[in-house]
């Protein structure tokens, strides 16, 4: 209930033509001796606080000068209406026009903080902290984050939010009204959507502390919360290419073999991954170095995938073993954490050997020594020319939890306090200290199986965790990427097919890969990762590269190629999309009420997202060529815990058949298949025909997509001559974005952009002057001109304008 309620709004107004910054007290209550406190970072983002503010690890905006007016119980900038309740104290937020946004219902706050050790040590759930909100009836609200239960609509969500392998939360939520809110308490929290209302219920706190944003659109929103939070930087150009992995490889030479048959078949790679044990031991665990002695020449070998044109990624940990010289450090200066983590076990085969415990422990990535240390030793892989890091269970794994973990000290706080924010602290530590080491001459690039609001803004990419290999949790992988996308972070990647793949090897280890259940659905996840900032092949059970699945000529080796090959002609317009990230908070996997609000049919839609602005993704998500296998595992992990036999395939596979699908294209545009040109009015459902090496996917109409040669990597062959596929129906333009590709300059300016427009009425094509340069930048270049109905028109470019005519 509000009663008593000290109600102070910040903000400025003008006077005198200069502005001031004024506080204005009103209407003076008390409610547990808290007040409510409400600032203005900018025009349409308010921060509101009861009680005591929590020390953001997340929000580096400083508050902007606002012009607002006062008027009674209201405060208005020219974007946002505060309005106070004058009985009940609660606020309501509106939009300039009036329309009422989101509703306060009531909060609580116990003040202390703390949660009492229960009798068995056993972690006491205790709410200290809560606000609960009233939202419209149908009201559809996102985000939160990468919750895998196959829901894009998070009402009637019931969801206690701490990190965990599979599941990543960000505290971010957005509304199909157009409004968002960041929740600022990184103690485990309750998120709970019912007849009540809908409710944020932290286990410490001293203080509500959230910040209301108006962005009017999904995009919007997802704007807001970046300037909060931070930009999001550009990944170096390659990264975009395709990543092969595996749970491990054994030895150096494994690795480059690997990269070498792929050169050899001439199919396009641009990075590989070391996963864990290249250290040696458990005991060794994480002792960023090459100790183990089948890598004992490791800067040997990432200088030989230099040479042969490819980038080294490889994994590190946020915890470290005893015998290393981390660990010594670290606990000399009491920055590891006593908890149980993974590997549990100091011997390194499964299951583990638990009289034989491993020690391993986490460090306090919250600590500035600790980060300081964990690079002192990291620097040593940096300088061995590693381009990538793999940061792994940056959750942390946390195992057989108690209420004496939780209260473990840690910098800032206790375990508690800070939970949620660790893969946020451990990220930004490398981000900024390799930054500091490489200034502006080498781009940050981190996959990180974990993240947190605002990690965006340090050159990581989350991967979804340890999913398991099925049709039901491929399925999962849509939703939950977009999720993750709409909190302002637009860098996901999953696993492509599935981590976990052992319930396929039916004929011995390993053959899962010769399994037409297991192949059918590695295809179709290969063809949704296409679409993922990412694209990276990864697991265990089975080896994953392209020759396992058979040989050049066979119908799933040629669609395993034929999505690789694809994603290469598609980088020029990825990488353009990556620069609107940059520059102007776009997003690559975007919902499709995205940009189609107005068509409710949408709203919940999980199997279609928008990639980028141009195209239309709807990869095939169930089965069609074989029986779908049944795979059940634990939530929290991802481990398989049962491995089903539901499903078995009976009998020969024809791969080459085609098949049928729906797909619905939204209404509010027109869509062209990308693969026959056939055009589609929006507002229906059509039936598809479809092979197992097309992926469908459609273009809107009234778009520019630049398509780049096929290459062997990423820079094999230079964009000196590209095709622009038109897509008419209505105006359309486009931003071809260009820089060095691995370094800071664009930081500086130093880029350029082309922009091209297209003219549906008169049927031109205009390709405006170009802006910008860069060291190497192409003077001179051709572009091809192909219309749907096959026309092809090429023009020569030297950077200045050029209006081209398109015949009929």
């Amino acid at each position: 209930m509000y009663a008593n309620l000290n109600f102070r709004i910040y903000h400025t107004i003008t006077m005198k033509k200069k502005l001031t910054t004024l506080l204005l007290l009103l209407n003076t209550f008390t409610l547990f001796a808290q007040e409510t406190k409400v600032e203005f970072i900018t025009p349409s983002i308010v921060h509101v606080v009861k009680g005591k503010p929590t020390e953001t690890l997340v929000v580096i905006a400083k508050p902007e000068q606002v012009n607002v007016t006062q008027k009674g119980n209201e405060t208005r900038s020219s974007e946002l209406v505060v309005r106070k309740d004058p009985k009940t104290g609660a606020l309501t937020f509106l939009n300039a026009k009036g329309k009422v946004l989101l509703r306060e219902k009531s909060y609580s706050l116990t003040g202390a903080g703390k949660n009492e050790a229960a009798q068995d040590g056993q972690p006491v759930r205790k709410t200290s902290v809560s606000q609960t909100f009233t939202l419209d009836k149908d009201e559809a609200i996102y985000g939160l984050g990468t919750i895998q239960n196959g829901k894009m609509n998070r009402r009637g969500e019931h969801k206690l939010m701490e990190q965990n392998n599979t599941e990543d939360f960000q505290n971010v939520l957005q509304s199909i009204k157009g409004w968002g809110l960041y929740w600022d308490n990184y103690s485990p929290t309750q998120f709970d959507d019912g007849p009540e209302g809908m409710t944020f219920a932290s286990e410490t706190g001293e203080g509500v502390d959230y910040y209301f944003m108006y962005g009017g659109s999904a995009d919007g929103v997802i704007a807001q919360m970046r300037h909060l939070t931070g930009d999001v930087p550009m990944f170096p150009l390659w990264t975009y290419g395709f990543w092969q992995s595996k749970e491990r490889y054994n030895s150096s030479r494994e690795l480059l073999d690997v990269l070498n048959k792929y050169r050899e078949l001439q199919v396009p790679l641009d990075g590989i991954i070391q996963d864990w044990q290249y250290w040696g031991s458990n005991y060794l665990w994480n002792a960023m170095d090459f100790l183990n002695e089948d890598f004992a020449d490791g800067k040997k070998m990432i200088d030989e995938v230099h040479r042969k044109n490819a980038h080294f990624m490889i994994s590190i940990w946020a915890s470290f073993g005893p015998h290393t010289l981390q660990y010594k450090e670290l606990n000399d200066k009491g920055l590891l954490m006593p908890f149980q983590t993974w590997p549990q076990s100091g011997l390194s085969f499964w299951p583990p050997r638990m009289e034989y415990p491993s020690g391993v422990r986490v460090y306090d990535a919250f600590h500035p020594e600790a980060r300081k240390i964990y690079w002192k030793y990291l620097k040593r892989l940096y300088d061995y020319g590693t381009d990538a890091w793999w940061m792994d269970s940056t959750d942390p794994d946390f195992f057989n939890p108690t209420e004496g973990d939780y209260q473990h000290k840690v910098y800032g706080g206790t375990w508690r306090s800070q939970r949620n924010a660790f893969p946020l602290a451990t990220v930004r530590g490398v981000y900024d200290q390799q930054r500091a080491e490489s200034g502006m001459n080498k781009r940050v690039f981190i996959m990180t199986r974990s993240s947190y609001a605002g990690q965006q803004h340090y050159g990581s990419n989350m991967w979804s965790g340890d999913v398991n290999s099925s049709w039901d949790m491929l399925r999962k992988q849509v939703p939950a990427g977009l999720s993750f996308s709409l909190t302002g972070n637009p860098n996901f990647n999953t696993d492509i097919g599935g981590f976990f793949c052992s319930s396929y090897n039916t004929k011995g280890s390993g053959s899962a890969t010769r399994n037409p259940q297991y192949q059918e659905l590695f295809i179709r996840w290969m063809q949704y990762g296409l679409f993922c900032p990412v694209f990276r092949s990864h697991g265990t059970n089975a080896s994953r590269e392209i020759w396992n699945f058979g040989k050049k000529g066979e119908t799933v080796y040629d669609a395993i190629e034929d999505a690789i090959r694809l994603r290469y002609r598609l980088i020029p317009y990825l990488y353009s999309t990556a620069w609107q990230a940059t520059s102007s908070n776009g997003s690559y996997m975007r919902p499709l009420f995205s940009d189609f609000a107005g068509d409710t049919k949408v709203w919940n839609m999980t199997d279609e997202f928008l990639f980028g602005k141009s195209i239309l993704a709807a990869p095939i998500l169930s089965a069609q060529y074989t029986a779908e296998k049944i795979i059940k595992s634990d939530a929290m992990t991802g481990w398989n815990k049962e491995q089903g036999n539901d499903g078995a395939q009976t009998g020969a596979v024809d791969f080459t058949q085609t098949k049928t699908t729906e797909k619905y294209l939204p209404k509010g545009a027109d869509w062209y298949d990308f693969w026959t040109n056939q055009l589609h009015r929006g507002g229906q459902t059509v039936t598809l025909q479809t092979q197992l090496n097309r992926v469908p996917m459609f273009v809107k109409a009234g778009s520019i997509l630049p398509l780049a040669p096929v290459m062997q990597y990423v820079g094999e062959k230079s964009w000196q001559e590209l095709e622009l596929r038109i897509y008419p129906g209505t105006n359309a333009d486009f931003t071809l974005y260009e820089d060095e590709g691995d370094n800071y300059n664009y930081e500086k300016g130093i880029y350029s952009t082309i922009t091209f427009a297209w003219n549906d009425k008169s049927r031109e094509l205009t390709i405006g002057e170009r802006k910008g340069s860069f060291p190497n930048m192409l003077a001179q270049r051709t572009f091809t001109i192909v219309m749907p109905d096959g026309k092809k028109q090429t023009v020569s470019y030297d950077g200045s304008k050029k209006t081209v005519k398109i015949q009929n």
